[in-house]
This record gives structure tokens, C-alpha cells and sequence, in this order.
């Protein structure tokens, strides 16, 4: 590449970043053989590059208190920033509150306060710099709040809020984890959200959303799984409320539709809104399941058909989070997100809805574990393992000879943590020439 295109600076930072003639992670070529993987996507007034997506994944690394509190740093440039370089095509922030007390951890980033809008700016900056896409998940842990330092529950004296934990229901019954020993317990039991504290929620993902949009983040992303508080209120195990925002269905799911409505209605009509969801808690042959009933497929399934008319662009399945009672099929769960993710768009599109559906899942929990435990693998084991992973993620969105996709997009978390080049990596098992980062262009590619 001639260094004069090297030269050619980025607009708008107050650094010297080259920009890019071709977007890393773009092919070079398009035919008709290219997978669909690799190629973009169009949502709203932006365009994926190609079809992968790096999900939310929690760092614990901001300032718990000060006046830095929650607010992003250096660490996320680095590490978000170098998903953007590899060529992902949407970048998203971890898990991001919109009130102090709804951090997973007291170093979880907030987007409650102006002050914090500059650290995210910086990140975002960068990555929009590389030719991505940014993209922020909004949220509040609720009952799943304060989780401290080596899984024990935070204190105030590592900059907990034992005394502000909230959730749809209250009591040491609610205690996520079910551990009701003060000493033996990773979390504080929360006390019940009242309605005024309900509608002042509603209003601060408002308020956040807006804030992401002032830094210049291109997604919004609002979290309902995993355990979090707006999966708490649409589940019957962990919302026991009487009033206007628990029993029926119609009731628990409220407050979910209130938060969507008033983040479309504050960021711009060209910014996609996403929502990430638990299709099932697992939980169907639990004494707890049988005798409260619990959030599954159908659920989500009928309130992903009420999405579009509510401005959604995407819905991110994903699983689980809300009871640790919770029992999944280990043998069976390797792309069952994606089963469920090809069941839900085929019913959206039976009634000829408009929603781009991701999957979450390339990489089981089982797989997860034993990787873990692991030490070490050889080379060719890893070669069959990027191999695998290439394949599932093709087949789970090629639309070619008249197949209908199991998902739009796909969204990977935890391989991104072993592997920052795995966008490359994919497209290097799937026979894909992609463009990469103007500074690499001198390296032979290998691996």
C-alpha cells in the first residue's frame, strides 16, 4: 500500500489514526459464493460491515467511586477498540447502568451522570475510527446487584449499596442466589421497587439512552436477560408484585415496554434499537418452575411479535440467568440458542413482521468449563475448533439457495477474549479474501 494512502488521517480525533481505503473484515470481492456472513447489513441509517457482532462483555474495570465513577478508561479503548481493528462489524459496551445502584459490581460502568459521557466518547471515537460500528447495552442489575471481589457480595467499604438493592419483589426470600446465611450469601436481598421508583427507572434508561447518543454510540442495546432487573419482572419466579406491574402477563411485561418506548421515543429515529432477552430460564422441571410458572420461548415469542410496532430493530436471543436452580441440557445446548433464534424468526415472519433476529451461543456453557479446566490444547485441536465455529456461524446466516437464515447477525462474546482477530480467523477458514487493517497490510497473512 502506498504510504501516501497511510497518511490519510481520520477527521475529528485529536489523534493521528490513518483511515482506512477498505474497511477491516470487508471482503475484497463480492460474487455470489461469498457467505452471507461476510457480507453487510443495513439497519436503520447504519451498515454492518459483515454480520458479526461482539456482545456485551463485563471488564469490572472502572472506579467504584470518585469522581471517575463508572466511567469508561483506557482498559476499554483498548480491548473494544481492538475488536473494532480485527474487524467486527458492531462493537458493543458491557452491561451499562442507568442508576449507581444497578451495577453487576461497583466497577461496572454507569451512564447515570453527564461526567461519564466523555469516557465513552473516547471509546467510541476509536472504534467508529477503525470502520465500526459502537453500540452500548443499557442496564440495571437489580436483585443481581452488588456482586464484589472473588464472588462475594460488596460491602460498603469496597463501594457497595447493601441497603439499595432493588427488585420487582422484595425480602431475603428474593435473594438471587437463594443463600439466605448472611455469612454464606454472594447477594444482598433487595427490597421491592415502588411504583414512583418504577416510573423514575423508565425515565433513567431515557436519560442514558441519550447520553449515548450525545458520545456517539450507533446502537442501543436494552438488556431483559440474563437475571437482570427487567428479566425480573417479566419472570413469575422472581416478580411477586400484586399491582399494575406483576401477575399477568400483560402486567409483566410492562415495564419492559414503558423502557423501550421511552428510548425510541428520545434517540433519533435513525439509531437501531436492539433488545436483548432470555427466551427460557430453564427451569421447566424445577419444583420452582412447576409451582410458579417461568419465563419461556412462547413468552418471548409473544412479545417479539409486539417489537416492531415499538420501533425494535433486532431482538439478541439469548438464555437463562434468573434462578440458579436452573437446569440446562448439557448435552443437547451446543447451538440451541440458535434453534430457539430460528424458531422465533420464523414466527415473526409467519405474520409478516420486520425483526432482525441475532444469535448468541457459538461456544457452549460446557464448552466454556472445559476450556477452562483445560491446559492446554495442541494446534490442531484449535484448527478444528476455528473451523467449527466458522461453519456454525455461515450456516446460521446464509440466506443462499433459497434457505431461509436460522438469524440475521450473529453475536459472539467470550471467543473474543481468547481470540481479538477472530473475524480474520472466520474468514480465513471460510476461503473469505477480507480486507485488513491498513497498519497489518505489510504482514503475510497466516495462521
Amino acid at each position: 500500500m502506498a504510504l501516501s494512502n497511510l497518511n490519510r488521517p481520520v477527521l475529528g480525533l485529536p489523534y493521528f489514526t490513518p483511515q482506512h481505503l477498505h474497511s477491516p473484515g470487508t471482503p475484497k470481492k463480492l460474487s455470489s459464493t461469498t457467505p452471507t456472513l461476510f457480507t453487510s447489513l443495513q439497519i436503520r441509517n447504519v451498515t454492518l460491515r459483515n454480520r458479526i457482532i461482539v456482545s456485551p462483555l463485563c471488564q469490572y474495570s472502572t472506579a467504584a467511586s470518585g469522581p471517575q465513577i463508572g466511567a469508561l478508561t483506557d482498559w476499554h479503548v483498548a480491548t473494544l477498540g481492538h475488536y473494532a481493528i480485527k474487524g467486527a462489524a458492531l462493537v458493543f459496551v458491557e452491561a451499562t447502568s442507568v442508576q449507581p445502584n444497578g451495577r453487576i459490581s461497583p466497577n461496572c460502568p454507569g451512564l447515570w451522570d453527564d461526567a461519564q459521557i466523555e469516557g465513552l466518547k473516547r471509546v467510541a471515537d476509536f472504534v467508529k475510527s477503525q470502520g465500526a460500528l459502537i453500540g452500548i447495552q443499557l442496564a440495571h442489575a437489580g436483585r443481581k446487584s452488588i456482586l464484589g471481589r472473588k464472588s462475594k457480595r460488596a460491602d460498603i467499604d469496597i463501594g457497595g449499596w447493601p441497603d439499595e438493592v432493588k427488585g420487582p419483589s422484595g425480602g431475603l426470600s428474593q435473594a438471587w442466589d437463594g443463600v439466605f446465611d448472611s455469612e454464606q450469601s454472594r447477594f444482598w436481598p433487595p427490597k421491592a421497587l415502588t411504583t414512583q421508583e418504577i416510573k423514575e427507572l423508565v425515565q433513567d434508561f431515557a436519560k442514558a439512552a441519550e447520553r449515548a447518543v450525545n458520545a456517539g454510540v450507533d446502537v442501543i442495546e436494552i438488556h431483559a436477560a440474563h437475571g437482570y432487573l427487567l428479566h425480573q419482572f417479566l419472570s413469575p419466579i422472581s416478580n411477586r408484585r400484586t399491582d399494575e406491574y406483576g401477575g399477568s402477563f400483560e402486567n409483566r411485561t410492562r415495564l419492559l415496554f414503558e423502557v423501550i418506548k421511552a428510548i425510541r421515543n428520545v434517540i433519533p429515529p435513525s439509531t437501531p434499537l436492539f433488545l436483548r432477552i432470555s427466551s427460557t430460564e430453564f427451569l421447566e422441571d424445577t419444583d420452582i418452575g412447576k409451582e410458579l410458572g417461568f419465563w419461556d420461548v412462547k413468552s418471548t415469542i409473544k412479545v417479539s411479535k409486539q417489537l416492531p410496532g415499538l420501533g425494535v430493530d433486532l431482538l439478541d436471543v439469548s438464555s437463562g440467568g434468573n434462578h440458579p436452580g436452573q437446569r440446562i441440557d448439557g448435552v443437547n445446548t451446543k447451538d440451541y440458542h440458535v434453534r430457539i433464534a430460528h424458531r422465533i424468526r420464523n414466527a415473526v415472519h409467519a405474520d409478516n413482521l420486520k425483526l432482525l433476529i441475532g444469535a448468541a451461543g457459538l461456544i457452549t456453557e460446557a464448552e466454556q468449563a472445559r476450556d477452562i479446566v483445560e491446559q492446554s490444547r495442541t494446534v490442531a485441536q484449535f484448527e478444528s475448533g476455528i473451523h467449527e465455529e466458522a461453519e456454525a456461524a455461515k450456516e446460521m446466516t446464509d440466506a443462499k439457495d433459497g434457505k431461509q437464515p436460522m438469524a440475521d447477525v450473529v453475536l459472539v462474546g467470550r471467543q473474543f477474549l481468547r481470540e481479538p482477530e477472530w473475524v480474520l480467523k472466520v474468514a480465513w477458514k471460510l476461503g473469505v479474501d477480507v480486507w485488513w487493517p491498513s497498519q497489518f497490510m505489510r504482514i503475510p497473512i497466516q495462521f
